[in-house]
């Protein structure tokens, strides 16, 4: 039988197969490569993650700036219907305001259904009547302007142009995109611990192979090859079943979201996360993550072995 030596420097058909000097198909190798999937899959889904928040974020925001309402305060004696009309029409007489809508009396009690629950009686509370101002999206509307005319005729009544709603939409999907990105960054980390431990393990295990090599005359950039090109094969299989796994969750979200638009928790995921369409910014983020693990794991194998071998040649 040849030696390890032997068929690493002279492979050919008349030697058996040459053993690897990095794992690969062994119990170590096949190890690493599920770790390296199962962090690949952690990383992507906080990825995508981020993007649909951000997307929908961006979507919440657009859509709460698109609109503005009126409220007015229902009261004994007081002709809410003709109010609702004048209110309507100073609306319509703005500058940047492209339809007005008046909510029935019904559709006012609908919107308290969330807080209070359904099957209430809410004819005798002094339930507040709304219009919705449609904005026109070509120019700024003169939100002040028609401030000032609704406090003129009517003045109980209230502008909301949503620019608290705007603002604390915004900070919150930044503060979900920060954490989303701070446990991607811990997830790299953590990947960086594994594949280093990984690559010393490897290092140590063949010692005498490397210690014969020196004495052979063989550099630390030939031995470091060796072990990258090893430990890059291991990334790409990895990060390939990682990233695809992702890919498939979001493709698989996306379906079951399209199908599914009954129940509260399913509208809360909806409003948090949109309908999962990553779109192919977001599917080329995790391919491109995917390549990016691969070569952070040969980087850092690389960085590794040539500490290692610097320590034990020191």
């Amino acid at each position: 039988m040849p030696s390890r030596l032997t068929t690493l420097f002279f492979p050919g058909p008349a030697l058996d197969a040459p053993t690897p000097l990095a794992p690969a198909d062994t119990v170590a190798g096949r190890s690493l490569t599920i770790v390296v999937a199962i962090m690949t899959f952690l990383a992507a889904l906080c990825a995508g993650g981020a993007v649909l928040v951000a997307n929908a974020s961006a979507e919440w925001r657009g859509e709460a700036a698109r609109e503005a309402t009126i409220q007015l305060q229902t009261g004994k004696g007081r002709d809410i219907e003709a109010d609702l009309k004048t209110a309507a029409a100073i609306a319509e007489k703005t500058p940047g305001v492209h339809s007005v809508r008046i909510y029935t009396r019904a559709e006012s009690e609908a919107l308290l259904t969330p807080w209070l629950g359904e099957g209430l009686d809410l004819s005798d509370l002094p339930t507040p009547r709304m219009i919705v101002v449609e904005l026109d999206s070509t120019g700024p509307a003169d939100l002040d302007r028609l401030r000032l005319d609704l406090i003129a005729a009517l003045p109980d009544a209230t502008l909301d142009d949503h620019h608290l709603t705007i603002a604390r939409l915004g900070d919150m999907a930044r503060a979900v995109v920060l954490a989303t990105i701070a446990i991607f960054l811990l997830v790299l980390i953590a990947l960086g611990v594994v594949v280093a431990s990984a690559t010393r393990a490897a290092v140590a295990a063949n010692r005498d192979i490397v210690d014969i090599l020196h004495i052979v005359g063989a550099d630390d950039a030939l031995i470091t090859s060796e072990f990258r090109r090893r430990f890059l094969s291991l990334g790409w299989r990895g990060a390939a079943i990682g990233g695809g796994g992702a890919i498939g969750f979001f493709a698989l979200a996306q379906l079951l979201s399209s199908q599914s638009h009954a129940g509260a928790g399913a509208d809360q995921m909806q409003a948090m996360f949109g309908d999962f369409a990553l779109g192919l910014a977001g599917y080329g983020l995790i391919l491109a993550l995917v390549a990016g693990v691969a070569w952070l794991t040969a980087w850092l194998c690389q960085r590794t072995v040539f500490q290692y071998l610097k320590d034990i040649n020191s």
